[in-house]
């Protein structure tokens, strides 16, 4: 069946690549949405059945494919309003949208994905789908930045293509071929510890640059300020998710071997560090997309901090990431809002967004209690998960240090949304203020509410799907 919605999406996005009538590009669009709606369905009713050799129906992957496809709604709604606002060309359009496809779809592939190598290779396609969509303003400043995410990025799967060569070198010892997860999870205590190591290096250190961790987080902050903004929504949350299937994943086979502590130690460090650089540049940062891709760091940050202190860290991790997605997504969502009013990106000239569209003003302070864990915010059940196991680990001045780190970026955040909000500008033609839809915030609401709902009141089968996700881990 995946091989199935394979063959269709990529049929659907050449088709929006090849196509100029406006009407049909649409039509594709929603025959899209509709095709992966379905697909993301029977992986839900064949929960924990292998599709083949190289895709199974594993609680992580319906997850965070369901969390796609919630998110992919809204995107292809605002991308629509973006195109059309803009007065695209059919050949601009066309190329945006088939990335749009080809980018929602190869996500979708790597959450499923049971091969090491499967991932691989849909993550490339991603950075493919991603660069068309950053370039598509076709100025300098979009020429920039996609050839750095195309660099970084190309850099980053080579490591992980070394990083699956010593994975091989290392299954040999165990007498198997097979690089898929199960293969690896029953032969772990046979695989030979010297190449596991070089392997996770290599693997960790590549998925870091879509997962938004050091070392490699400068290709993604780039990418989500000179992408559009619906584009950008998906780079800041279901693209970082794939980051972590691919770490996560693997962190399971190496967690079930004598390297999970050292393991650990690797990974607490490159989160540390992820946060430490998130706070630096909140301070100092004053483009509002790449605040909100800053805050994208920190998360990810956190989330590796709670898989490095285990026990209930397990649990906090998949929450956080599914409930960052929804948020992120709804802060990017609302950006164009933001934009059309006044026409720039600098903190330095906008303000008092309230008087000019209250209901996306809204959507801001919300979004901003949300990214910030402040309660109601569901995040706030997930980041408490998280104190809890670096507390239990017993690694207090580790919890310290994040909690001052915490505060300056609250600090540096709320600093500029709040001007965003509430502080008049001087030179200002409120006359070209244009009047904006109040419905064109409900999406934003609607995934608020969701990260609020899924945090604070998680419904059974939402829990079960999270300790599904992590029973292989060791207790």
């Amino acid at each position: 069946m995946t091989i199935i919605y394979l063959i269709v999406a990529f049929s659907i996005a050449i088709g929006l690549f090849v196509n100029k009538n406006t009407k049909v590009n649409y039509s594709l669009l929603g025959l899209f949405l509709a095709v992966h709606w379905g697909f993301t369905l029977y992986a839900c009713l064949n929960a924990g059945k292998t599709d083949n050799d190289y895709f199974t129906f594993d609680s992580l992957g319906i997850l965070l494919h369901l969390t796609l496809s919630i998110i992919a709604v809204p995107a292809a709604i605002h991308s629509w309003l973006y195109i059309k606002r803009h007065d695209e060309t059919p050949q601009s359009r066309g190329i945006y949208f088939a990335a749009l496809v080809s980018l929602i779809t190869a996500i979708g592939a790597g959450y499923m994905a049971n091969h090491i190598a499967v991932i691989w290779i849909f993550t490339e396609i991603t950075t493919l789908s991603a660069s068309a969509l950053i370039y598509h303003h076709r100025n300098k400043l979009a020429l920039e930045g996609t050839w750095k995410y195309v660099f970084i990025c190309a850099l980053s799967i080579t490591f992980v293509f070394i990083g699956i060569l010593f994975l091989s070198l290392s299954l040999q010892h165990a007498g198997s071929e097979d690089l898929s997860f199960r293969n690896l999870l029953a032969n772990s205590a046979a695989l030979n510890p010297f190449w596991l190591q070089l392997a996770f290096l290599f693997i960790f250190t590549g998925f870091t640059a879509k997962l938004g961790l050091v070392p490699m987080f400068t290709a993604g902050i780039d990418a989500k300020d000179k992408a559009p903004a619906p584009a950008g929504a998906l780079l800041a949350s279901v693209l970082m998710n794939l980051g972590f299937v691919g770490i996560f994943r693997f962190y399971t086979v190496v967690a079930n071997t004598d390297l999970h502590h050292w393991a650990n130690l690797v990974i607490g460090i490159a989160a540390f560090l992820s946060l430490f650089v998130a706070t630096v540049y909140m301070i100092k940062v004053k483009n509002i997309k790449r605040m909100f891709a800053y805050s994208g760091i920190e998360h990810m940050g956190l989330v590796m901090l709670a898989v490095a202190a285990g026990g209930v860290g397990y649990y906090a991790a998949i929450l956080h990431i599914v409930l960052h997605a929804f948020v992120k997504s709804g802060l990017f969502f609302q950006y164009n809002q933001l934009y059309r009013v006044y026409q720039n990106k600098s903190i330095y000239h906008v303000g008092n967004y309230f008087k000019y569209n209250t209901t996306g003003a809204m959507v801001l302070l919300l979004g901003f209690i949300s990214a910030t864990a402040m309660p109601p915010s569901g995040l706030f059940v997930s980041e408490f998960l998280i104190f809890r196991a670096l507390f239990e680990a017993r690694q207090i001045w580790l919890l310290i240090a994040v909690l001052l780190l915490l505060t300056m970026i609250i600090w540096a955040f709320g600093k500029n949304i709040f001007k965003i909000l509430f502080v008049p500008l001087s030179d200002f033609d409120e006359a070209k203020v244009p009047v904006i839809n109040p419905w064109e915030s409900v999406s934003q609401f609607v995934l608020l509410a969701a990260a609020v709902y899924l945090g604070l009141n998680p419904p059974a089968g939402f829990v079960a799907l999270i300790q599904e996700s992590i029973h292989l881990l060791p207790k």
